[in-house]
């Protein structure tokens, strides 16, 4: 009797506990409020596709030679983002001239050459110590052995572009006096293709402190259509926007719905995914230290690491809705009043 009773307080314990949890889910997804929908849709009118394509057309050429991990390509493609920032009047993260956060060689155990991570930074105007980051990996697969550049158009050239032009709005709209309130780290990271090194790189030395990371946006590959939405391409797939943070997922539809309505195809956030895909992009080392993160993605196509994986074969307006979405996000993320909550039952490993 007394193992009876000790069970049924423990079920009404627990029942209790859910229904709590279950009430202040709810009350967050009520609570979401899309805030200055004008200012949204005016600066996120400055993401083109045309400059889209122009910029992926460069990052995916034969200048770059694929930017291998480590080889001159690599560092070109790192300059390029560099110049890019540097002409747009966008800060480093490091103050002055300096927007490489370089990682030695040592701490790679497939190459023997040091890379580099880029940051750009654009301040908050109201509580700029708390920080989103927003990332892409700008790193690819190099040459073939048979002489042939792995172009890496969709992997990750698009995410690049994406931000690139996310970052330009963003200082578009602080030159105008209508800056983010909280900070934003434009994090291109080297380095994905052979582990996520880049980003594992950048938590264990972080710029800015993690504690005051409240999100991470991750981007790879968002240009082109798979298989499963040759009939429907206004589609994108989110990973891990539920996982520790109901509030980052119910803020992400209500601001599609808002302005997009893009499918948002949640068939990979599921557990035990047999691709694994929440822990294959760099958004996982983020994950790892308990911030929020979303993973957008395009899924895989038949160009899929292949050389040809080239720009002509890039959906610009669809890159360009897509990057719109992240870009409204953000914005959202940065200028609500409050924090982004992370949830006290959060699926963390999972």
């Amino acid at each position: 009797m007394k193992i009876f009773c000790c069970l049924s307080l423990f079920v009404l314990i627990g029942t209790c506990s859910t229904q709590k949890y279950t009430a202040k889910i709810q009350n967050v997804k009520d609570s979401v409020h899309v805030i200055d929908s004008a200012l949204v849709v005016r600066y996120s009118k400055t993401i083109t596709s045309k400059e889209l394509s122009k910029h992926l057309y460069k990052y995916a050429s034969d200048e770059f030679e694929g930017r291998k991990v480590g080889e001159p390509g690599q560092r070109k493609a790192a300059e390029f983002l560099k110049n890019y920032y540097q002409n747009e009047n966008i800060e480093s993260a490091f103050g002055g001239d300096n927007y490489f956060q370089n990682i030695p060689e040592e701490f790679f155990s497939k190459i023997d050459k040091p890379s580099e991570n880029v940051l750009a930074y654009i301040e908050g105007t109201e509580r700029p110590d708390e920080l989103i980051v927003v990332s892409s990996h700008l790193d690819h697969l190099g040459i073939t052995k048979d002489g042939h550049i792995n172009y890496g158009a969709d992997d990750d050239g698009s995410g690049t572009v994406a931000l690139m032009e996310m970052a330009q709005a963003f200082q578009i709209a602080k030159n105008e006096g209508n800056g983010p309130k909280r900070s934003i780290l434009f994090l291109h990271l080297t380095a994905e293709e052979i582990g996520k090194k880049g980003s594992e790189y950048y938590v264990k030395n972080p710029v800015f402190p993690l504690e005051n990371t409240i999100a991470n946006l991750n981007i790879d590959m968002i240009g082109r259509v798979d298989n499963n939405h040759k009939e429907d391409e206004n589609y994108i797939y989110l990973i891990g926007s539920d996982r520790l943070s109901k509030e980052l997922h119910y803020i992400s539809e209500k601001v599609n719905t808002t302005h997009f309505n893009i499918n948002l195809d949640y068939r990979f956030n599921v557990k035990g995914e047999k691709n694994k895909y929440y822990s294959r992009s760099d958004h996982y080392n983020f994950a790892m230290q308990g911030i929020p993160v979303i993973f957008y993605f395009n899924g895989e196509h038949s160009d899929y690491h292949l050389p040809s994986d080239t720009p002509d074969k890039i959906n610009y307006k669809l890159l360009e809705k897509r990057t719109k979405l992240i870009f409204a996000t953000t914005w959202q993320i940065a200028n609500q009043d409050s924090r982004l909550a992370v949830d006290e039952n959060n699926e963390l490993l999972k």
